[in-house]
């Protein structure tokens, strides 16, 4: 098993920056790609990010250029880099982990991003 812990939301305006963080504890040794996923009240779950173990990065295509994705010093925590926030920014984010047994992975309980004036 794996846990994720999702940290640095919170309530912005438009054009400020918010960096979010997860932290996975539990068989990481097990996990290869960790990411990030948004979903908007009444919405679907969106792919934002994603980075691998070995550091191949994957944004998605709208949000290059304002997003980023990069690991922390310890292999297990995972970034997430928002710029230039706008109000259709505003979801829960949430962190997910891919397990190297295929289709298996893991679910942050998410934090709550708000972008608005």
């Amino acid at each position: 098993q794996v846990q994720l812990v999702e940290s640095g939301g919170g309530s912005v305006q438009p054009g400020d920056s918010l960096r979010l963080t997860c932290v996975a504890s539990g068989s990481i040794s097990s996990v290869y790609l960790m990411g990030w996923y948004r979903q908007a009240p009444g919405g679907q779950r969106d792919f934002v990010a994603q980075i691998s173990r070995d550091g191949y990065v994957q944004i998605d295509d709208s949000l290059k250029g304002r997003f980023t994705i990069s690991r922390g010093n310890a292999q297990n925590t995972v970034n997430l880099q928002m710029t230039a926030l706008r109000p259709e920014d505003t979801a829960m984010y949430f962190c997910r982990a891919d397990h190297v047994v295929p289709g298996r992975h893991f679910w942050g309980q998410g934090t709550q991003v708000t972008v608005s004036s």
